[in-house]
Parts: C-alpha cells; sequence; structure tokens
C-alpha cells in the first residue's frame, strides 16, 4: 500500500512538473503592455537630447547595446550616457513623431522618427531610426539601434 502511495505521487509529481514546463514555454509576453512601454521608453529616449535625462538611457538600454550613428560609426551603451549629458548643449528640441512596433517572439523591431531643432541656429531636422528591443529577465532593454538623418517633412 505504501509502495502504491509513493508511486502514485512519483506519478503526480511528474505529471505536474511536465505541465508547468510545457506552460512555461509556451508563455508570451504581454504585447499590450510591451507596446506601451516601448511606445513611451522611445518618446523619453527622443526628449532626452533635450532635456539631458540619462536616466531614460540606463534604464532602456542593454548593457552590450551597440549603435550606428548615422556618420556609420558605432557606440555604446557608455558613449550614450555621456552623450545625453551634453546633448542639450546642441539640441533645443526633439520630438517623437511615430513610431512603429513589431513583435517577434522575445523580440520587438521600433521603427520611426523624430524632429529636432538645433540650440545654435534653430535649424531642423529629422532623425529616422530602427532600434531592436529584446526582453531579458522580465525585462525589455534596447541591444541594437541604428539612425540616419532624412529630410524634414
Amino acid at each position: 500500500m505504501k509502495l502504491k502511495f509513493v508511486h502514485a505521487m512519483l506519478q503526480f509529481i511528474i505529471a505536474t512538473t511536465c505541465c508547468f514546463i510545457f506552460l512555461s514555454c509556451n508563455l508570451q509576453p504581454d504585447y499590450k503592455q510591451a507596446e506601451q512601454y516601448i511606445r513611451g521608453s522611445e518618446k523619453q529616449w527622443a526628449e532626452s537630447v533635450a532635456n539631458g535625462d540619462s536616466i531614460v538611457i540606463v534604464r532602456i538600454l542593454a548593457d552590450d547595446f551597440i549603435g550606428v550613428d548615422p556618420d556609420g560609426s558605432q557606440y555604446n551603451k557608455q558613449a550614450m550616457v555621456k552623450g545625453t549629458y551634453d546633448a542639450p548643449k546642441y539640441f533645443l528640441s526633439n520630438h517623437l513623431n511615430e513610431v512603429k512596433i513589431r513583435f517577434y517572439g522575445n523580440t520587438a523591431v521600433a521603427q520611426g522618427n523624430e524632429t529636432w531643432v538645433k540650440r545654435k541656429d534653430s535649424s531642423t531636422g529629422r532623425f529616422v531610426w530602427t532600434d531592436t528591443w529584446v526582453l531579458r529577465n522580465g525585462k525589455w532593454q534596447i541591444v541594437a539601434a541604428e539612425d540616419l538623418i532624412a529630410p524634414v517633412r
């Protein structure tokens, strides 16, 4: 009798464990919530160019982040944080115009554009960009970005 009980308990534990493993493998991120977070974060990053808020950069860029500037040079998270402190010297404003977000499992691609005004001469310009977001340890972060300067529409 005791052996049957132990055998039944083992079967129950194995079946339950298999169910949890199966269910956890099939869990999808909450894309609606993720889209809101990514959209808001992209807006904050755009605004940081004019307000110098590097806290948003620290939060949204992964430690292994690599970006590509319009001139083709690469930069990392640390360079972006430092550049954010200096950016308000050069930019009066920067406004996110639009962003489109598509999800591929635990990866999101955000593509958008923003319009800026330079502090020195009030000239305007437009950045067009692609950011690659990855969900790691329950946190969405940008692992790659590429920017280009485009004509103002």
